[in-house]
């Protein structure tokens, strides 16, 4: 029930100092509550909490010492200010009064207008505190909010820029790349029918002149003919494989820069995977520090193509891939890791009509609990300086719940690896009202 008017609650076992207060207290217009033990006292302010309390200090069974002690130690009622009453004058009473948690000490006989001057006060700087408190408490919430905002605006700078740039470095390398590639895969075709012609021509001068002479057959042996002839279709064959590869890999990379952070296009979510995959290939491979990681694959084919954004969604698989390999390398120095394999699984999954999901799953030393609560926190990282910069998890998580509408969540114990999974809308609401604009 609403209280218009401050409401008092005075404790003494006195009944006549009952009476003179609450006489005193209600002709001045204020709320009044009696209570005559400590006892007492306490169960009335659990039922409801006045917004000043009268303590006399000496009563039987439970002193005001003691019952102001019980209402400082409770969270819902350490805040109300308490004025004690004594018959005692003693220093010693006054400094155990402030000691418990008293605001003031008045010392009986007390005069009214004292009394009343002294409530006056303590109930003014109480609604102060509280109005401060309050105050503070807004615009701390403004200001975390205010920095929340800064932080994302920071990330979505960061994001945009970085993609940006590199798409443009990207697709002029692309560019650059294609031209040559082109020419060359195009012309190995030319180049290995040519082969294949003198290679024939040459057989069937060795048919029709079965003793050309002792020079040319000097000259044969020196090149090593016969050799020369076996495998200089099978050069051919590589260098046409290796210009197929290059040209995969430029596309994977472009792929992968897509300057499309305007637009939402429909995407094969495994395209972006696969492309993550062939650019970190040269990092899954064994090294003289560690043996090769294995990739496990288990995609679901039926998974529709979604809204997205190709270009932000794949960054976020190569954050969470790269991560992943960190994770297996700093595992391969433990004292029994030539015991075990090093091995990622990539799962996709259809969850309904509506989502799908992506999980990466690792076989490392995991993450500690301590750690796995800050990983998505703005410029938190556990690598060492010039190693990591603490914004790619951030970036990853707001690219799939605030560019995307989906999920991403870190599911790890200490030993026992990781699994990060990512639900994607297959028809992103945020992707479709941009697409739409």
């Amino acid at each position: 029930m609403h209280q218009t008017n401050p409401e008092i609650l005075i404790v003494d076992d006195t009944p006549d100092n009952l009476r003179i207060l609450t006489h005193l207290l209600v002709q001045q217009g204020y709320e009044v509550r009696a209570a005559t033990s400590g006892q007492m006292a306490l169960e009335s302010i659990q039922l409801r909490q006045p917004s000043l309390i009268l303590l006399d200090i000496y009563m039987a069974n439970m002193d005001g010492y003691e019952v102001c002690c019980q209402i400082k130690a409770s969270p819902e009622t350490q805040d109300i200010p308490v004025i004690f009453l004594s018959a005692l004058g003693d220093q010693s009473d006054k400094v155990k009064a402030f000691e418990v948690g008293g605001v003031d000490y008045i010392t009986k006989p007390f005069q009214a207008q004292e009394v009343l001057a002294r409530i006056a006060t303590h109930l003014t700087l109480s609604q102060l505190t509280k109005t401060l408190e309050q105050q503070v408490q807004e615009r701390t919430t403004e200001l975390a909010q205010a920095l929340q905002n800064l932080q994302q605006t920071q990330l979505q700078l960061v994001q945009q820029e970085k993609l940006s740039a590199l798409g443009q470095l990207i697709a002029g390398i692309g560019y650059e790349i294609n031209n040559p590639i082109s020419s060359i895969s195009g012309n190995l075709g030319f180049a290995q029918n040519y082969v294949e012609g003198l290679t024939d021509h040459l057989k069937l001068y060795q048919s029709e002149f079965p003793q050309p002479g002792e020079r040319i057959t000097q000259h044969a042996v020196k090149i090593e003919l016969d050799y020369l002839t076996e495998d200089l279709p099978q050069i051919m064959q590589s260098m046409r494989g290796s210009a197929d590869r290059i040209f995969r890999l430029s596309q994977s990379i472009q792929t992968f820069f897509r300057i499309d952070v305007n637009h939402p296009v429909l995407f094969d979510i495994h395209d972006g995977l696969e492309s993550t995959l062939l650019i970190l290939k040269h990092r899954l491979s064994a090294s003289k520090h560690r043996p090769e990681i294995q990739i496990i694959k288990n995609y679901d084919l039926t998974i529709p193509q979604i809204s997205c954004y190709p270009g932000q969604l794949t960054q976020v698989f190569m954050n969470l891939v790269t991560n992943a390999i960190d994770a297996l390398e700093e595992a391969w120095k433990a004292p029994d890791a030539n015991q075990r394999s090093l091995r990622i699984e990539i799962r996709t999954l259809s969850l309904d009509e509506q989502k799908i999901g992506i999980q990466m799953i690792d076989n490392g030393p995991g993450i500690p609990a301590k750690i796995r609560a800050k990983i998505f926190d703005y410029l938190f990282t556990t690598k060492i300086k010039g190693y990591g910069t603490g914004l790619g998890l951030a970036i990853a998580q707001q690219i799939i719940e605030e560019k995307h509408g989906g999920k991403l969540e870190c599911h790890s114990f200490e030993g026992q690896g990781a699994e990060f999974v990512i639900t994607l809308p297959i028809e992103s609401a945020v992707a479709k009202s941009n697409l739409e604009w």
